[in-house]
């Protein structure tokens, strides 16, 4: 039987990247997935990408810094799909890079208030609804920048992904007993638009590539196969971790 089968899932930063490969992993594994970007047409693509191979999916285009987006995500999953077991809390921006004097307040607050307070305002709406169920499954992306290698020029970009370790060990703390399991996933470089923007010519490409004990970068679909695995029931007993899928970039000496 398909892995989320019977389950409702959001996704959100679904247009591209490790958002739409995980969207369209867990569509082919049985769920229906509220999909949640700001990019409408992309989004659009992906909802008609997996109605083509057989599964159920709706866009929700949007900023996740409004907390109105937030709540309508969960309100639509649960008038379209009857509730809401997953949520992928993915939506992210590398943010004003640069040495931390040099970045500005604006870019800070901008870093923060995507990757972390749009992953608050998500799980504020979404704990509620998975109690309804019975429980559920939170997902942040976090990353190895932060965690366990202070990447130069990222300060912004670090303290939020840490923050979003923070806050899944909180709610996991705090909703356990009711069935709710919180954990993040930290990537390590992944060939998407952001990772290319961040390595973004050949020479800096192969040093990033080089610092990870795989010597490469992950395909978006090797990530999205990780939040599968925490989003699942494989993973009934995991809840407040950080689990790493980085290429032993964070071990790497070589």
């Amino acid at each position: 039987m398909p892995a989320l089968e019977g389950k409702v899932a959001i996704v959100t930063g679904a247009s591209s990247g490790i958002g739409r490969a995980t969207a369209s992993l867990f569509a082919r594994e049985g769920a229906d997935v509220v999909a949640v970007a700001r990019r409408k047409p992309e989004l659009e693509a992906l909802v008609e990408d997996i109605a083509r191979d057989g599964g159920s999916a709706v866009a929700l285009a949007g900023d996740i810094t409004d907390d109105g987006l937030a709540g309508a995500a969960v309100d639509l999953a649960t008038d379209r799909f009857g509730g809401l077991d997953i949520a992928v809390n993915n939506a992210g921006t590398n943010g004003e890079l640069g040495p931390l004097p040099d970045i500005s307040q604006d870019g800070w607050r901008q870093t923060i208030d995507t990757n972390l307070t749009g992953a608050f305002l998500g799980a504020k709406y979404q704990i509620p609804a998975m109690i309804e169920r019975g429980g559920g499954s939170l997902v942040f992306t976090s990353s190895f920048v932060g965690h366990t290698v202070g990447f130069p020029g990222m300060g912004a970009y670090a303290a939020s992904k840490a923050g979003l370790v923070g806050l899944a060990q909180v709610i996991a703390a705090e909703f356990g007993a009711q069935g709710i399991r919180a954990n993040a996933i930290l990537p390590g470089g992944t060939d998407t638009p952001m990772g290319q923007a961040v390595a973004n010519t050949p020479e800096l490409r192969s040093f990033v590539e080089n610092l990870h004990a795989l010597k490469r970068l992950a395909r978006p679909e090797e990530i999205a196969s990780s939040i599968l695995h925490l989003a699942s029931d494989a993973s009934s007993f995991i809840t407040g971790a950080a689990i790493l899928a980085d290429g032993g970039v964070s071990i790497s000496r070589t």
